[in-house]
């Protein structure tokens, strides 16, 4: 339940970050004139400072000013926070290990030749709980250097979304393709980042669920050529024996599955997807 609680939270975090961090492939040039004096303004304080104002967390707030309506009121804030959950279930999908491991189970079971076992609704749990143990360094970094520190009161909330998006940026770039993130620079026009640690969200998330979609069928095609044996081999005995009447698929179901239970595939399987993310 710790570990569940951290995830959401960090993933709340996240989604605020993608529309506070600065993206430097798209940067927009600073306003000038009554637009500039307007952002400078002492009732505007900019989009940190609303964050900071909507969290009730603003270090320069005092007593009178608390008392004046910066703050939002908890309804709001409540808003806010049922808000960035709504697009929770996409940051599970884009962002973590989550879209990888659904895939290569769903290839199996339909290599297998079973069509509703195990049930959606188990592979999806298996695969989200599978998830939060391999993101398991990740979300423990976010909780030690975000999550942890604002709750205490010693950290911002703009610092907070950094750190969390600085441990979230790592591991989607270890698990990211050198090619797509390549490609997808290209076609934001960007490039000129000195480091990984520049490369903006908006090109690393496309690059991140290209590679997990390529990793992912790479992985299902190695799952399904021991099963692809086994349905040539029934389907020839079938044939040699003048029984094509015979569905193929009848005769290799029980062969796959037992030789998926002698092979223990399950832990096999289990093991070398949480290997793959190392």
């Amino acid at each position: 339940m710790r570990r569940a609680f951290v995830l959401c939270g960090a993933w709340a975090v996240l989604v605020a970050a993608a529309f506070v961090t600065p993206d430097p492939a798209f940067a927009v040039a600073p306003p000038t004139g009554p637009a500039a004096a307007l952002a400078d303004g002492p009732e505007s304080g900019g989009i940190p400072g609303a964050i900071e104002r909507a969290l009730g967390s603003d270090p320069g707030e005092t007593a009178d000013s608390a008392a004046g309506g910066s703050t939002l009121s908890v309804s709001l804030q409540l808003l806010l926070v049922m808000s960035l959950l709504t697009i929770l279930p996409a940051l599970v999908l884009m962002m973590t290990s989550f879209l990888r491991i659904l895939i290569v189970l769903s290839i199996l079971r339909q290599a297998l030749g079973l069509q509703g076992s195990p049930p959606t609704q188990v592979l999806v749990g298996l695969s989200l709980f599978l998830s939060l143990f391999v993101m398991a360094p990740t979300l423990d970094i976010v909780n030690a250097e975000a999550i942890a520190p604002y709750a205490a009161g010693t950290l911002s909330a703009d610092a907070a979304i950094a750190g969390a998006g600085e441990a979230f940026h790592g591991f989607m770039l270890r698990q990211t393709r050198e090619t797509n993130l390549v490609m997808f620079t290209d076609l934001a026009g960007g490039g000129g980042f000195t480091g990984a640690d520049e490369i903006p969200f908006s090109i690393l998330l496309p690059a991140f669920v290209t590679s997990e979609l390529e990793t992912a069928f790479q992985i299902g095609f190695m799952l399904f050529l021991p099963f692809l044996v086994i349905d040539l081999v029934v389907a020839s005995v079938l044939m040699s024996l003048g029984m094509m009447m015979l569905s193929p698929t009848i005769i290799s179901l029980p062969f796959k599955l037992l030789l998926f239970v002698l092979v223990d595939g399950w832990a096999l399987l289990m093991g070398s997807l949480a290997m793959s993310f190392g």
